[in-house]
């Protein structure tokens, strides 16, 4: 779950990520290529939700906080997402009964709101793909129906 509505339905992000060079503990896009590795992320909107949007994403490499770095590079941080900036309100008001609604969802989620539901990997012994497959967790889902709920009920 990531926050606004990216522009186009599907895309593509082929931006070079890499230790941070202010912080250590945080992986950085460096879309000049200059720095970092090559990390190539494909997405697809699921479900627009006007302020947050359900994303799947298929990983083309697998570097460290992908998809976390990825997605606040276009604009879109994960929902709830302390280290890459998505624990703040990104879309919308900051009105008392919006911001309430907000902090609400991020005590229903109380991590960034990210999910494998499928794994797959060339085992590194046997080398044969192995895949492992799982539902979205309970408090993903309670999010985002309430976020269903609210956009369904505004105006």
């Amino acid at each position: 779950l990531v926050w606004g509505e990216p522009n186009e339905d599907s895309g593509t992000i082929d931006v070079n990520l890499g230790r941070s060079l202010k912080d250590r503990r945080v992986t950085a896009a460096f879309p000049e290529g200059d720095l970092g590795r090559r990390a190539v992320t494909h997405y697809e909107v699921i479900k627009r939700l006007r302020y947050v949007s359900l994303i799947k994403c298929n990983l083309e490499t697998g570097r460290t906080h992908q998809i976390r770095a990825h997605m606040k590079h276009i604009g879109h941080p994960l929902f709830n997402d302390v280290t890459y900036g998505g624990d703040k309100i990104i879309k919308g008001t900051t009105f008392t009964k919006y911001k309430q609604f907000v902090e609400n969802c991020f005590k229903l989620i109380p991590r960034q709101a990210l999910h494998a539901k499928s794994l797959g990997f060339i085992h590194p012994t046997t080398e044969k793909f192995v895949q492992f497959d799982s539902e979205l967790p309970q408090d993903l889902q309670d999010v985002i129906e309430k976020w269903e709920h609210y956009v369904n009920h505004i105006d």
